[in-house]
């Protein structure tokens, strides 16, 4: 009877080690996504220290729209985040799909871009990150610009 509840036991713990996903894993995608996260606060909050703080120094920037692929500059990005505006920038984020290797990082989500109450367009973000010493940081942006006629989620950010 000791043996079989020795067997059973081994037998619980191997199946639960083999079903629990790695909690570095979860950590992990829960970092990128709070650098995510603080990257478009700094925007709805106009302060382009807090969007910097996210921007690794050599991060690259591409939008694909209508008129095919334009290259932007960070700097002038984090310039026109922290500039007077009269509208809040609103980035809503949904369908957030995260994955990591190591110290890389890959993030894909939907995004509606508001000026005010007012959306302005929609489309994606596809984003590379780098896990530096002291956390993770985008090194390249890239979007998708379509017309104002997407639906945001609910799960918006």
């Amino acid at each position: 009877m000791k043996k079989a509840f020795q067997i059973l036991g081994v037998t619980f713990v191997i199946v639960t080690l083999v079903s629990v996903k790695p909690s570095h894993a979860q950590s992990a995608e829960a970092e990128v996504r709070a650098a995510i996260d603080h990257l478009f606060d700094g925007m709805r909050a106009g302060d382009s220290t807090m969007v910097r703080s996210v921007l690794h120094e050599d991060a690259m920037m591409t939008r694909v729209g209508p008129q095919g692929l334009n290259f932007g500059s960070i700097d002038g990005f984090v310039e026109a985040v922290g500039a007077p505006h009269d509208e809040v920038w609103d980035e809503r984020i949904w369908d957030v799909h995260i994955f990591v290797d190591g110290r890389l990082a890959s993030a894909w989500m939907e995004f509606a871009f508001f000026l005010g109450d007012t959306m302005s367009h929609c489309g994606v973000n596809s984003m590379q990150l780098y896990q530096e010493d002291n956390g993770w940081k985008i090194i390249y942006l890239a979007d998708t610009n379509r017309p104002p006629t997407c639906e945001p989620s609910n799960e918006g950010s």
